[in-house]
């Protein structure tokens, strides 16, 4: 079985997650669907499970923008991850669950807008086209949302570790082996926090560059006078 050392930054970016064997093909992913200081104990023990059964991460998302960034980096810079477990319930303010497996099966448009999700805001603005193709690449979803318990959670970690690959939840799981690709820095390259307000073509892209010069010019003038 091929196994690789992740990038010595691993992982880049932080968040609410657990690091656990680095080895690992599977990466458990928790629906948050309340505040992050709200965090219910029915979750916490989702991303405990993870860990406990040998995820190489196990954590929770809230946003469908921001929070995939995060997981995108933290999971290509560790090629031995194979499988995304996704758990937990939906949030109903961002469809997080609908537009991660929506960006795992669609991709994402020229915008980088995750294609087929009606969530408000899915717009992967901060990264690398690369980042996401090789996420996309790399990983294969295990849908446990609204279905998931600790014990699904280990049994489908467990599934995800054997040899020889095995059913689970209709799915034939194994460990394939490390991705055959080097692991890759992974680093949020922006911190736009509301992409959506971002221009969104070149039409748009040229009308805020000829706001922003004529406030510019505006300012330099007063400052003369």
């Amino acid at each position: 079985m091929n196994k690789v050392s992740p990038h010595p930054d691993y992982p880049p970016e932080e968040g609410r997650y657990l690091r656990g064997n680095d080895f690992s093909p599977a990466a458990v992913v928790v629906i948050l669907h309340k505040p992050a200081e709200e965090i219910p104990r029915d979750l916490e023990s989702l991303v405990r499970a993870g860990i406990e059964a040998g995820a190489a991460l196990s954590g929770t998302v809230q946003t469908e923008n921001i929070g995939f960034e995060k997981i995108i980096c933290n999971i290509i810079a560790n090629p031995n991850i194979r499988y995304a477990i996704l758990t937990g319930p939906e949030s109903e303010g961002h469809l997080t669950g609908e537009a991660f497996k929506a960006l795992l099966k669609n991709g994402v448009d020229d915008r980088k807008r995750i294609i087929g999700t009606d969530a408000p805001h899915p717009l992967l603005y901060n990264i690398p086209m690369e980042y996401i193709e090789r996420f996309r690449a790399q990983v294969t979803c295990v849908d446990l949302q609204f279905k998931g318990t600790p014990e699904t959670v280990k049994r489908a970690v467990w599934a995800c570790y054997q040899e020889s690959a095995v059913n689970f939840e209709g799915m034939e799981l194994y460990d394939t082996g490390a991705f055959p690709g080097p692991p890759l820095s992974g680093r949020i390259t922006g911190r736009i926090l509301e992409p959506w307000k971002q221009p969104q073509n070149k039409e748009e892209k040229a009308a805020v560059d000829k706001m922003w010069d004529l406030i510019n010019r505006l300012k330099k003038r007063s400052g003369q006078e």
